[in-house]
């Protein structure tokens, strides 16, 4: 019986030292959490607030940059075309009553669009970034990593890094 009750009070033991460290982990990760859920809060955001921020970034990494006179209309061809696409409103109901093909084949040329405007966004990444010096390339290669995902201004989730 005295060794029942010593097992018992061991495993009573090991979940109380199990429930406080559990706890003392909640805390440090909710300490970080406002990073780790960056992302998730700028969706939060209303449409002015996200153009507001996008503009932020947009004059932070022009000054960043030290863009020069000579690279200012490069430096507007380059924002003007990594504008934000328009989110076209799908008709979901539509869509329910398609076969799978054909839903398939929805997807495939929703796709070939989304390809079509990374490509025009690739021709004028390329273009402003030939006018760029060595120094600034490797400034905007690493302060504009996110160019990549399509969401200028609005960075990439869960990447804390950027500023």
């Amino acid at each position: 019986m005295k060794t029942y009750r010593k097992h018992l009070l061991a495993a009573l033991s090991a979940l109380t030292l199990g429930a406080t460290a559990l706890g003392a982990h909640a805390q440090t990760t909710d300490q970080s959490a406002p990073q780790a859920r960056h992302g998730m809060q700028h969706e939060k955001l209303t449409p002015e607030q996200r153009e507001q921020f996008r503009a932020q970034r947009i004059a932070k990494l022009h000054d960043e940059l030290k863009i020069t006179p000579a690279q200012e209309s490069a430096w507007t061809a380059f924002v003007n075309a990594m504008q934000p696409p328009a989110h076209a409103q799908h008709d979901r109901a539509a869509w329910t009553h398609l076969t799978a093909p054909e839903r398939m084949a929805k997807m495939i040329e929703m796709q070939k669009q989304r390809t079509a405007a990374l490509e025009q966004r690739q021709g004028a990444l390329n273009t402003f970034y030939s006018t760029l010096s060595a120094d600034q390339k490797k400034t905007f290669d690493e302060k504009a990593s996110h160019f990549g995902h399509g969401r200028f201004g609005h960075g990439h989730r869960g990447n804390t890094a950027q500023g």
